[in-house]
């Protein structure tokens, strides 16, 4: 899969340089950003713009491959859930989708939530799945990374940060939640210093979140492609083997990013609901 991943990237890098932007990296980030083209082998398709009252909702090549993800998810559980039926004993992909479950429910959700743990972990194991998906799907020839676009990744970070509110507003009432914001025997002439900087927190863990999934699953493509870019924009072939090694590598990498991030997001929205739901501890 690698071999056919890096044959194609080093076409299309070939291509757009011939086509005159040898002196312009734009080409570079044409192949990472979003845009209304998906390009298929041989083909080309312009994908429908649509607008309804003023807004723009034209399909992009990243939510396309947010439905590719999201139909892969439904299959792949329906299979799961039939193979669950017939025999009790997990094997192949229904063994390997148990261990990612259980590694969510028992190495996550249960260490950073305690108590309770089971009412945010359906939307944890969704989160991850998701994200997961997204990501391998980016790495396949032809395909597009949708949590690379920051749309996609504020998103998913807007959806924690409102079940993490949520989930602190339940356990702790609305008064006691934002009053436990404030470190207990704060003084009262820090309160107007801390109580903004308390708030201030709340949305910079959503930022955060965001900015960390779109920048860790950019910066490799952006790498790869300025890598095999190097043959082109120098013009030489010495450099072949070098930046060909190296980009095959960062690939390699990329795979691991890509569960690496999966569980990191996970993991930083579990811990936030930990800490929003139990205040006291």
């Amino acid at each position: 899969m690698w071999v056919t991943e890096i044959n194609t990237i080093v076409d299309s890098v070939k291509a757009v340089a011939e086509a005159g932007a040898k002196k312009d990296t734009g080409w570079i980030m044409h192949h990472v950003l979003d845009s209304r083209t998906l390009d298929l082998p041989f083909i080309e398709i312009q994908l429908p713009q649509i607008h309804l009252f003023g807004m723009d909702l034209s399909i992009t090549k990243h939510l396309v491959f947010m439905w590719v993800s999201l139909i892969t998810l439904i299959l792949f559980f329906i299979y799961i859930s039939r193979t669950y039926k017939k025999t009790l004993i997990p094997h192949g992909v229904t063994n390997l989708s148990e261990i990612l479950i259980i590694f969510v429910r028992d190495e996550i959700a249960k260490p950073t939530i305690g108590k309770g743990y089971e009412k945010f972990l359906p939307y944890l194991l969704t989160a991850f799945f998701f994200i997961l998906t997204c990501n391998f799907i980016g790495l396949i020839p032809y395909g597009s990374t949708a949590t690379s676009n920051i749309s996609v990744t504020a998103t998913l970070a807007t959806i924690s940060f409102i079940v993490i509110q949520v989930g602190g507003m339940m356990k702790n009432g609305i008064f006691g939640y934002f009053k436990g914001l404030v470190p207990h025997g704060m003084p009262i002439w820090l309160l107007p210093i801390m109580i903004p900087v308390e708030l201030l927190g709340l949305f910079t863990k959503p930022f955060a979140l965001a900015i960390r999934l779109f920048a860790n699953m950019t910066a490799g493509h952006i790498v790869i492609m300025a890598l095999l870019g190097l043959i082109f924009i120098l013009h030489t072939y010495i450099v072949v083997p070098v930046s060909v090694s190296f980009a095959l590598f960062i690939y390699l990498l990329e795979i691991l990013v890509a569960l690496l991030q999966a569980y990191i997001f996970t993991m930083l929205s579990s811990l936030f609901i930990g800490m929003a739901v139990h205040q006291d501890h």
